[in-house]
This record gives C-alpha cells, structure tokens and sequence, in this order.
C-alpha cells in the first residue's frame, strides 16, 4: 500500500487554487471588465452535467464521468495559463505543454493524479461520448457567458466571434436544445435594444 506523500498533496491543492484567480484569457482580449476565472468556467460546466436526467440522457451517458472531466479538462492551465489561439502559441506546442502539466499534476497526487491525467487525455482526444459532452458543455459554457456580458455592457452582438467559433459545433440534443434557447434570447436582446436605439 502506497504511503500518501502529503507535501506533494498541499503542492497540488495550491496549484489547484490558482485557478480560483486566473482570468480567462479571451475576455481579457476582449477587454471585459470583472471577467471570469478558469475555475468559475470550470464549476459551472460541472453543475451542467447534474442536468443530465432520464429524459434527456437517451444514450445514458456516465454522469459522474461527465463531471470528472469537466473539473479536469483545464486543470493544467493552473501551470501553463490559459492558452488561446490569439497567444501565438502553436496547437501542437500547447498540447505538448498541457501535457506536461498534467504529468507533473498526476505525480503530486498518485493514484488519484493517474485518473486525472487519462480523465484529460480522454477529453483531449475526444474518445469517448461523456468526453464529446464535456467539450459541448465547455463550448456552451463560452457562449453562454457571452451573452451574460452582452447583457451586462448592454452591447448586443458585440462577442459574435465567440457564437461564429461555435455555430454548428454542438452534438448532444439537450446542449442543441439549450443552445438554440440561448440564440433566441439572444435575438430578442439584440431586437430590444434596436427599438431603444442602442446597438
């Protein structure tokens, strides 16, 4: 039986914390004021998965597994930041620098860490179902707290790039389900603020 090496654990549990404070890089490039952290973007994500039920989960996808990769799937941003296309770093370079994050995560924590790094692999392959519905909770997540900004600086379409990057994208009918709510409402905003001459 493995002993518990509990310095490494505090290590990993102060890593993990960072992510409480880093801000997501794309509305730091759109210039958002009093933006979101990785670990909001994160938490929120998992709450999604509780949204899962028999009515709209036909294909019975693994629900905790669901939540697991959504608290996993940015955990190495708390070593390498959020990296974005606009950050002029190659996808291949960020990949390889995610996984190195993630080797050096998986150490600290043992067994535990060993789940962690494939839970992350899995998403990053896209290799199973719960990983296809994690990447659609992490894109609906994006879009949706794009709009929550449109609303908040009362700029309608003013993040469309994030919308454009997404269109189409969406593969679980309960995510196309609330991602065409998320359209509606959104054309209604936009309507609303052309009557009160605000664009």
């Amino acid at each position: 039986m493995a002993l518990v090496n509990h310095t490494k654990i505090l290590e990993f549990l102060e890593l993990v914390g960072r992510l409480k404070h880093i801000k997501r890089t794309g509305w730091i490039l759109c210039d958002i004021n009093d933006c979101e952290t990785i670990a909001g973007h994160m938490y929120r994500m998992g709450l999604m998965t509780f949204l899962l039920t028999e009515e709209n989960n036909p294909t019975k996808l693994d629900r905790f597994k669901c939540l697991e990769i959504a608290l996993v799937h940015d955990l190495a941003e708390c070593i390498v930041g959020d990296l974005t296309p606009h950050c002029g770093v190659p996808p291949d370079e960020k990949h390889r620098r995610e996984t190195e994050a993630m080797k050096k995560i998986a150490e600290l924590t043992g067994i535990a860490g060993d789940r962690m790094y494939n839970l992350y692999m899995e998403y990053e392959s896209q290799s199973s179902p719960e990983a296809n519905f994690a990447k659609d909770l992490d894109r609906y997540d994006m879009i949706l707290q794009a709009f929550e900004y449109e609303k908040r600086e009362n700029l309608p379409k003013h993040l469309e790039e994030f919308f454009t990057a997404t269109y189409g994208k969406f593969k679980h009918p309960f995510i196309q389900d609330l991602a065409k709510e998320l359209y509606r409402q959104r054309e209604d905003f936009e309507k609303n603020a052309l009557v009160n001459g605000k664009t």
